[in-house]
C-alpha cells in the first residue's frame, strides 16, 4: 500500500499511477474540475427531467393522449432521457478526466450505445415530420393509414434498423475496443473516412433533405391556407384577419425554430468527414462537437413537446400534485 501511495504522490499526472503503460491525464484546477462536475450534473438532470415530463404526461393521460403522434413523441423523450441518463455521464467523465476510467468492456459498448441512441432520435424526428406532412397536406390519407399501430411499427423499426445499421458500423472496435489506444487508460473510437462519408449520407444528408423538404411543403400549405381564412374573414369579419397573420407568422417561427436548433446541433459533428478527416475520439475538438450534439436531446422536449398546450397544462397538474388525486387520468388537458 505504501509504494502505491508513493507511487501515486511521483506520478500524479498518469491515470492510472501504478502503471508504467498509463496514458497522461491533464490536471485541473480543483475549482474547474468542481465547475465542470456541477455543469454536468445539471444538464444530465435536466434532460433526464425534460425527457421524463413527456413520458409521464403521455402515459398518465393515456385516453386523451393516445395518439400517433404523441406515441412517437414518448418513444423519442426515452430516447433522449437515456442519452442524459447513460452518456452524457460517461462522455461529461471521459472530458473531465480525460482519462477512460471505465474499462474494456465500456470502451466496447459505451460508443455503440451513444451512436445507436443518436441516430434512433434522428430517425424519431424524422418520423415527426413525414406524420406532420401527412397530417397537414393530406387528412384523409392521415385518418386511414397513420394508425396508431402502423406508427408503432415505425417505432420499432427506427429502433431496430439504428441498431444494426451502427452495430455493422462498430463492429470491428466492438471486437477489439483497444485495436487503437497507444496507452492503458484511453478509449479510441475511430471511423475511417470512407465509412464516415456513407454515414454521412445516411444519417445526416438524407434526414436532413426529408425533413427540411417535408417542413418547407408544410410551411407552404400552411401558408396558402392562412391566406384563404384571411381572404374570408376580410369578407366576413375583418377583425379576424391578423388572427391569420399571427397564425401564418407562428407557424414560420416553429418550423424555423425546428430545422435550425436539429441543424446547428448536428452539423459540428460531421466536421472532420467535411473536412476530408477520420472521426476520431483522439481529436482534440471531439468532446466540443459530441456535446452540441448531445444537448439535442435536451432541447428536444422543449422544441416538440412545449409547443404543445396539453403539455404545458400536464406539467403543471404534474407540479401542483394533481396526478396524485383519484380520476386524475380523466382530466381534460386538450
Amino acid at each position: 500500500a505504501d509504494k502505491n501511495e508513493t507511487c501515486c504522490c511521483i506520478f500524479p499526472h498518469l491515470c492510472f499511477p501504478n502503471l508504467n503503460s498509463s496514458c497522461r491525464r491533464l490536471l485541473r484546477p480543483p475549482s474547474e474540475t468542481a465547475l465542470l462536475y456541477t455543469l454536468l450534473v445539471f444538464v444530465s438532470l435536466l434532460t433526464v427531467t425534460l425527457n421524463s415530463l413527456v413520458i409521464f404526461s403521455i402515459s398518465h393521460f393515456r385516453q386523451q393522449l393516445h395518439t400517433p403522434t404523441n406515441n412517437l413523441l414518448q418513444s423519442l423523450a426515452v430516447c433522449d432521457l437515456l442519452i442524459g441518463l447513460l452518456v452524457m455521464p460517461i462522455e461529461g467523465l471521459r472530458y473531465i478526466e480525460t482519462c477512460w476510467l471505465l474499462g474494456r468492456l465500456m470502451c466496447a459498448v459505451t460508443p455503440f450505445l451513444f451512436y445507436c441512441l443518436v441516430s434512433t432520435s434522428l430517425g424519431h424526428m424524422v418520423l415527426i415530420s413525414i406524420i406532420r406532412y401527412v397530417t397537414i397536406c393530406d387528412p384523409l390519407l392521415h385518418t386511414s393509414k397513420l394508425t396508431i399501430t402502423n406508427v408503432n411499427i415505425c417505432i420499432f423499426v427506427c429502433w431496430a434498423a439504428s441498431i444494426i445499421y451502427n452495430g455493422l458500423i462498430l463492429m470491428e472496435h466492438m471486437g477489439n475496443p483497444e485495436r487503437l489506444s497507444s496507452c492503458y487508460g484511453e478509449c479510441v473510437v475511430v471511423v475511417s473516412y470512407i465509412p464516415g462519408t456513407v454515414d454521412l449520407f445516411i444519417t445526416f444528408v438524407a434526414p436532413c433533405t426529408v425533413m427540411v423538404v417535408l417542413y418547407m411543403k408544410v410551411f407552404v400549405v400552411a401558408v396558402s391556407q392562412a391566406r384563404v381564412i384571411q381572404s374570408q374573414a376580410a369578407v366576413t369579419n375583418a377583425k379576424a384577419a391578423p388572427s391569420a397573420k399571427n397564425s401564418q407568422r407562428k407557424a414560420a417561427r416553429t418550423l424555423g425554430i425546428l430545422i435550425v436548433v436539429f441543424l446547428m446541433c448536428y452539423c459540428p459533428y460531421y466536421y472532420p468527414t467535411f473536412a476530408g478527416e477520420d472521426t476520431s475520439t483522439s481529436l482534440s475538438y471531439y468532446s466540443i462537437l459530441i456535446w452540441i450534439e448531445l444537448i439535442n436531446s435536451c432541447l428536444n422536449p422543449l422544441i416538440y413537446a412545449l409547443f404543445y398546450p396539453w403539455f404545458r397544462k400536464a406539467i403543471k397538474l404534474i407540479f401542483t400534485l394533481r396526478v396524485l388525486q383519484a380520476h386524475s387520468r380523466e382530466i381534460m388537458i386538450m
